[in-house]
């Protein structure tokens, strides 16, 4: 056992065993005490000048000097400092380390101590799985012995009824047999008889009682009525296909766990938010698919939006300005896990969308990043947007770029099917404001209505306020509001909409707040 004095100013004393024993650290900033056989502390000395005591701390050579080492040069250019202090500093450093390796110690002794109660309950769960499997095993061999006990009591009961119908039949025919002998014995000796008077007067009775003796051997009376066979079939391979398969992971199948959302991976881009989830790590249970359900944007009942086994999954075509609350859970064939956190996303208030090309008509021409837009064609050519509508107040603008000739450009909303070979409004799929240089009209189903002064060229500005607040669109241009509103009752999904042809080109502007001048009130959603 080796040990260091202790100041009476120690703080904390930690005790670490390295093999030959426990040494004590101690923990304060105090000093060492190395002392000899008279008690007196020996001051050391330079071992290059035996007559200089150390005084410094040279920092680059890691070592203590004295005086004369940095009057000699040697250490004259490094980095020193006060012996005192580096002593302390390296004192409070080694303590820091010994408190790091003591806890260290602490944590593997009570890891050791769980360890030591892992393998008792190791022990214990084993003799309890050891005796649950014996239980069920002899459950299921007392369910096949009693089965087998079934089957053999059928076996019997059809062999039994077997042997009755056959010793029925030997019996049955054995007396038939008997008696057709007697009767043939009896005609013989009739025959003999040489007397013809004597011999008619019983012939006729004699003959009819032959033939009524023939008739009872009808057809079939002479084939056995049951075979030898047993119609009994014992199908055993799907039993021993179940024992072969019988196996721990079958008896512990359970539900799928919790699955865990991905924050970092949900996000919301205009009206469309993405969630991503995974399982959680070591889950062993099989996970056959999950079921993504959404809120409607406004507190109500979730709904199921996806079943399936992806892990990522973008819902589209939701409210804009709206907070959704999403869901996810498991299922497998043990039956459906619970459900995941509840993550809320909130789409955008306004929205960014630009001309589709896949809905458009082939003679448009886009550019821009799909934000431009003329045709190849004189005729009106219709182009959609990339959003579709169904709530809220929702404004974009359309510059008009290039205007040549006064041609009719139709601006406006309309549904996904509307017909795009044509001006927009001309069927029952749209709701437009057609425009020349001088003036403008709207239209539905080819009806025009509400002519008023005022048109486009180049340059000009032309503004769509759809609100499906109020169910009404309003048209502008240079921010002057262009007639009445345009359409009342307006309710279903649209999709802000354009006709032009080859002497007109726009730019579509999105992402607007509505302009100051035309706002509506925000109404609560419903």
């Amino acid at each position: 056992m080796r040990s260091l004095q202790v100041p009476e100013n120690s703080t904390s004393l930690i005790q670490l065993d390295l093999g030959e024993g426990w040494v004590s650290a101690l923990t304060s900033p105090g000093a060492w005490s190395g002392t000899g056989a008279g008690g007196s502390r020996k001051v050391p000395t330079c071992a290059e000048h035996d007559l200089e005591n150390y005084s410094m701390y040279c920092v680059s050579c890691r070592s203590p000097v004295c005086y004369q080492c940095l009057e000699e040069g040697k250490h004259g250019k490094h980095e020193v400092k006060a012996l005192g202090a580096m002593w302390k500093q390296h004192k409070a450093q080694l303590s820091q380390a010994l408190n790091g390796i003591s806890d260290k110690a602490k944590e593997a002794k009570e890891f050791l101590v769980q360890l030591k109660n892992l393998l008792q309950q190791i022990q214990e769960n084993g003799l309890d799985y050891e005796a649950c499997l014996v239980a069920q095993c002899d459950a299921l061999v007392d369910a096949l012995t009693r089965q087998k006990a079934k089957l053999l009591t059928k076996v019997t009961k059809e062999r039994e009824h077997k042997l009755k119908v056959v010793w029925d039949q030997i019996n049955h025919c054995t007396l038939k047999l008997r008696q057709s002998t007697g009767l043939m014995e009896y005609c013989l000796e009739v025959i003999k008889e040489n007397d013809p008077s004597g011999f008619l007067q019983i012939s006729d009775a004699l003959i009819k009682r032959v033939q009524v003796s023939q008739e009872q051997w009808v057809k079939g009376a002479l084939e056995p009525k049951v075979s030898a066979e047993f119609d009994l079939t014992l199908d055993s391979e799907p039993l021993l296909q179940s024992i072969h398969q019988l196996d721990f992971i079958q008896m512990k199948c359970r539900v799928p766990p919790v699955p865990l959302l991905q924050l970092e991976k949900c996000c919301t881009r205009n009206n469309s938010v993405t969630l991503a989830w995974r399982m959680p790590p070591l889950s062993h249970n099989p996970v056959e698919g999950y079921i993504l359900e959404l809120d409607d944007g406004d507190g109500g009942q979730f709904r199921e939006v996806y079943v399936g086994k992806e892990t990522l999954c973008t819902i589209d075509g939701l409210h804009f300005n709206s907070t959704y609350n999403a869901r996810v859970k498991a299922f497998n064939s043990s039956g459906v896990g619970p459900y995941s956190k509840t993550v809320i996303l909130q789409t955008s208030d306004v929205a960014w969308f630009t001309f589709d090309p896949s809905s458009a008509h082939r003679d448009i021409v886009l550019s821009n990043d799909n934000q431009t837009a003329t045709c190849n064609s004189y005729d009106d050519r219709v182009v959609l947007g990339t959003a579709a509508f169904s709530k809220g107040v929702h404004y974009w603008e359309l510059h008009v770029d290039r205007y040549d000739n006064h041609p009719d450009p139709a601006f406006g909303i309309a549904r996904i099917n509307v017909v795009k070979d044509m001006m927009l409004g001309k069927d029952d799929k749209a709701w437009a404001m057609y425009v020349d240089n001088n003036r403008s009209w709207f239209m539905h189903c080819n009806s025009h209505t509400n002519r008023t002064e005022g048109g486009v060229s180049k340059g000009a500005t032309v503004g769509v306020l759809l609100d499906l607040n109020k169910h009404n669109l309003t048209f502008y241009i240079n921010g002057q509001q262009q007639g009445p509103p345009a359409f009342e009752n307006v309710e279903g999904v649209f999709m802000p909409a354009l006709s032009l042809n080859r002497n007109v080109q726009v730019t579509l502007h999105t992402g607007l707040e509505v302009p100051q001048c035309v706002k509506q009130p925000k109404l609560p959603n419903n």
